[in-house]
């Protein structure tokens, strides 16, 4: 394995922001889905809770997914071999 120029150095930066950022986004939307109904309705204390504490965890989980697609997919490409 030889030594990473600077040119991959950025890449790899510039894909590791773009997962976070993207994740990020997707894991806003996908609490917003779950926690929305609680929010557009007066729904019941406990009912509200459930929904948060459940949209916190799929958002958890749509965040590491996306993360580690997007840089997983970034390391499996040719051009990122090392060579």
């Amino acid at each position: 394995m030889g030594r990473r120029t600077q040119a991959d150095r950025d890449a790899i930066t510039i894909e590791i922001g773009y997962a976070f950022v993207s994740a990020s986004f997707a894991a806003a939307l996908a609490f917003g889905a779950v926690y929305g109904p609680a929010a557009a309705f007066s729904l019941p204390r406990t009912a509200g809770h459930v929904l948060a504490v459940t949209g916190g965890a799929v958002a958890a989980a749509v965040f590491v997914l996306r993360v580690t697609h997007i840089l997983w997919r970034f390391a499996r490409r040719p051009e990122n071999d090392g060579r």
